[in-house]
């Protein structure tokens, strides 16, 4: 059975999930066996595995770092927002049903058998589980019937490492804050305290570090420095989301819908040098960029609504006219279609017009398509014609059912057909479609002949050795930053 150690925060994006990463790929720099593990996630930002389950994508992304499959052992419950009040809830990888808020909150304790299984099964194949938590484990309404904290380290018995986001500010607040309001059981669980986005000589901080020692009676195993690492991120938290254009030589434009999920679809772009990925919040933003991307959501109604709303569809209708291209995913390529109907409530229960750019309609219904997916590009026009003939992999997961005229654009494995494409307009199903690096590398390629641009200018990496170098590049930054030494303590003598 593995040992483990917990990673908690005193606040969502304190970077416990990339320093679970870095731990992670640590132990298996080390030579150990090691899994991520996150009891609850909520998140829309998730994942099919090779057996049809869906999971959020940052225990993939810790399993990418510790060089094994996912696997929804690694996040039995997942939460995906889809009101300011409820979520859908995903149980070892399957739709257990919408929930509101208050709904959840009286049911999870139903599912702790479900979650110690899924952990028991985990650690039975390792030797060391890396266990994160979820916002703040000082949430005293919630500390009760808590499955993803606390309570979980009490039920894996695992130690606890407490990491604080200095680079917000309030880093004593935070850590010995939280601290002081757990119980006296809880804080004899957290065996370290993790300083985390320290920017500056970290000698001045040397005196910070007494007083937290001090303070708390725990040692703080380490200051971690702001480390500049192209790794997935897990939320809409995520900076990426924020990011202003910058110097380059092709712009691609991704709407930033209020329920935009999967939005690491687009990552793949921004590892061309010379492209930069700009998220669209707000009429005006767009200008002129080189392509459009309408990403994934959750809410695909309400969303093509605050389309109109705000008028950035306008915008979008006006620089397709154009002939820059607008290419669809998922949720986004419903919403490039003339109707969507949701009559079963899947999404809200409400109807309305897309954007007419595709001839295509779309109806909700009840059950959801997971499904890992591969196949090749055919009869797409336009820009993008040279993607005719290559091969693509990704994953679906939608409760739309879209039919189109015309021909499709892909033709999958198995022969049939999915996706549609009019002119410069282009709409599938599949995310990750981008991370088969001759589609991302011809795309960019169309793009630059399109403006005029030499592509050689352009730097191209490849994308399985660079994710890899990324991690390694995390694991060394916090190898350096961190007493290895003490965590082994740690994790050997438990709680």
């Amino acid at each position: 059975m593995a040992k483990a150690i917990m990673i908690q925060g005193t606040m969502s994006n304190a970077g416990k999930s990339l320093v679970s990463a870095a731990l992670c790929r640590i132990f298996r720099q080390d030579g150990y066996r090691c899994a991520p593990f996150k009891a609850q996630n909520m998140a829309l930002n998730s994942f099919v595995t090779s057996d049809g389950l869906e999971m959020g994508r940052a225990q993939v992304m810790q399993a990418e770092a510790s060089g094994i499959e996912p696997s929804v052992l690694m996040n039995p419950v997942l939460l995906k927002p889809s009101s300011d009040t409820g979520s859908q809830v995903i149980v070892m990888g399957e739709v257990m049903g919408d929930m509101s808020a208050a709904d959840y909150f009286r049911r999870k304790k139903e599912l702790v058998p479900v979650i110690m299984n899924a952990y028991n099964e985990l650690a039975a194949d390792c030797d060391i589980v890396v266990i994160e938590g979820a916002g703040s484990p000082a949430e005293l309404n919630l500390a009760a019937d808590d499955i993803v904290n606390m309570g979980m380290a009490r039920r894996a018995k695992s130690p606890v490492l407490l990491v604080g986001d200095i680079d917000r500010g309030g880093i004593f607040a935070q850590l010995l804050g939280t601290l002081m309001l757990l119980e006296k059981e809880e804080q004899s669980m957290v065996k370290g305290l993790l300083v985390n986005k320290f920017r500056g000589d970290k000698e001045i901080f040397r005196s910070g570090t007494d007083i937290l020692e001090q303070r708390s009676g725990k040692p703080v195993a380490g200051v971690i420095p702001y480390i500049e690492c192209d790794i997935d991120d897990e939320d809409s938290l995520s900076e990426r989301l924020c990011q202003n254009s910058k110097d380059c030589l092709i712009e691609i434009a991704v709407i930033r819908l209020p329920r935009i999920s999967n939005f690491t679809d687009f990552d793949v772009f921004s590892r061309f040098s010379g492209v930069s990925v700009r998220y669209i919040t707000k009429a005006g933003q767009l200008k002129c960029p080189d392509m459009i991307i309408i990403p994934g959501t959750k809410s695909t109604v309400s969303d093509m609504k605050w389309l109109r709303e705000s008028g950035i569809e306008a915008e979008i209708k006006s620089l397709a006219k154009s002939g820059i291209p607008v290419w669809g995913i998922c949720g986004g390529y419903q919403i490039l279609g003339n109707y969507l109907s949701d009559k079963n409530n899947c999404e809200g229960g409400d109807s309305v017009k897309g954007m007419g750019l595709l001839n295509s309609e779309t109806v909700f219904e009840s059950q959801k398509i997971r499904t890992r997916t591969k196949g090749s590009f055919s009869a797409v026009g336009g820009i993008f014609s040279s993607l005719n003939g290559t091969e693509f992999y990704g994953y679906e997961i939608h409760n739309g059912r879209t039919i189109h005229s015309g021909a499709d654009m892909l033709t999958m494995e198995n022969g049939s057909g999915d996706g549609a494409t009019f002119g410069n307009i282009y709409g599938c199903y599949v995310h990750g479609i981008f991370d088969n690096f001759e589609v991302a590398d011809k795309i960019i390629r169309s793009l630059c002949a399109e403006r005029g641009v030499d592509f050689t200018e352009i730097t191209v990496r490849n994308v399985v050795d660079y994710k890899n170098m990324q991690y390694d590049i995390l694991a060394d930054e916090v190898r350096k930053n961190i007493d290895m030494n003490l965590i082994y303590r740690i994790i050997e003598n438990g709680i």
